[in-house]
């Protein structure tokens, strides 16, 4: 156990840190898999509506620290990929 107040305070902190970014993480893996889900059985402008809160999903988690922008930049291009595929193929 950490003997010091400092430490005290920065172990308080680093839980709190922690809860914040599971929260955040679960949160745009949700976003994620909702993606997926339209892509799979919805319709081509479900997925895309899908797919835009997704992205600021995914920004917003990259912004606060919690993923890499170039893994947040990752994530989105292929997500968009795969949707913009799903709409050429329906015609859209």
């Amino acid at each position: 156990m950490a003997s010091s107040k400092s430490a005290q305070k920065r172990i308080r902190q680093n839980i709190k840190r922690r809860s914040v970014n599971r929260w955040r993480l679960r949160i745009m893996r949700d976003a994620i898999k909702d993606v997926h889900d339209k892509l799979a059985h919805g319709t081509p402008d479900e997925a895309h509506s899908a797919f835009l809160t997704c992205q600021k999903v995914i920004d917003r988690t990259a912004q606060k620290g919690v993923i890499h922008k170039n893994q947040a930049a990752r994530r989105v291009s292929r997500l968009s990929a795969k949707v913009r595929a799903r709409r050429q193929a329906a015609g859209h």
